[in-house]
């Protein structure tokens, strides 16, 4: 369920190394939105919109967070309102996370600004007797966040690239370490994805993907990616983000 809506600034706060959490409060967004999905936001001063996905959901507030990295001029920009500012927004768009209740464990795999999606998903399926474990890839210690609200919901590893904090390496190199899970829930870079994906051929999972966006309402075909089947193409913004982890080819 998806429209345009004027959302308005809450909060803004760098909470990371170029890592800013804003929260925006808007009923209808609050009331449909669902994990995984994203908002299309118009940022003052630049044409093409930008998706950022959802990372809460408050329904009962009427408010929504979002977390971006600030690496070009419009999230930047975007970077620079404040509260009582309001954003033209399409949203809530796109498919969310699905997944069996009757589960014990779910697995969820973030990389960076991949990890916001799952953070309501762990809400989600905790509150649902679910129990969840975490794995949390950074560049650096300077780049973590979130920790502490993930320790929240389960086990929780954090990874980063140099080994200044937690564990070194890629989110790849603890897998073994993760107790037994039914199904695994991943967001993050392609080359992450592809790794994660091949590391857990045997198990079931989902993925959400990171695109660059041009229209967001499946128009301009942007952002589509092959499928299994032969000749077969998905588009991001509207089939996606999230999409069973077998169903296409990254």
């Amino acid at each position: 369920m998806k429209k345009r809506v004027e959302m308005v600034v809450e909060s803004v706060n760098e909470i990371a190394l170029d890592t800013v959490e804003m929260t925006l409060s808007n009923a209808y967004v609050a009331k449909n939105a669902q994990s995984g999905q994203f908002l299309h936001l118009q940022v003052e001063g630049h044409s093409l919109r930008r998706p950022i996905s959802i990372a809460d959901i408050d329904r009962e507030n009427g408010l929504i967070t979002m977390l971006f990295k600030k690496i070009g001029n419009g999230t930047k920009r975007l970077a620079m309102y404040r509260p009582g500012m309001i954003i033209d927004a399409l949203g809530p768009s796109g498919n969310g996370f699905s997944y069996d209740p009757s589960m014990k464990t779910a697995l969820l795999i973030g990389g960076g600004i991949g990890i916001p999606p799952l953070y309501n998903l762990g809400k989600e399926l905790r509150n649902k007797g679910i129990n969840v474990i975490a794995v949390l890839g950074f560049q650096s210690k300077e780049h973590v966040f979130y920790e502490a609200k993930f320790n929240e919901l389960g086990e929780t590893y954090v990874v980063t690239n140099d080994g200044s904090y937690g564990h070194k390496g890629f989110v790849t190199n603890v897998l073994s370490q993760v107790a037994k899970f039914d199904y695994y829930f991943s967001c993050g870079p392609i080359p992450m994805l592809q790794a994660v994906t091949k590391e857990l051929h045997d198990h079931q999972g989902f993925i959400s993907l990171e695109e660059r966006m041009g229209c967001g309402v499946g128009a301009c075909f942007a952002c589509v990616i092959p499928t299994d089947s032969e000749g077969e193409y998905r588009k991001i913004c509207k089939d996606g983000p999230v999409f069973a982890a077998k169903e296409v080819i990254l």
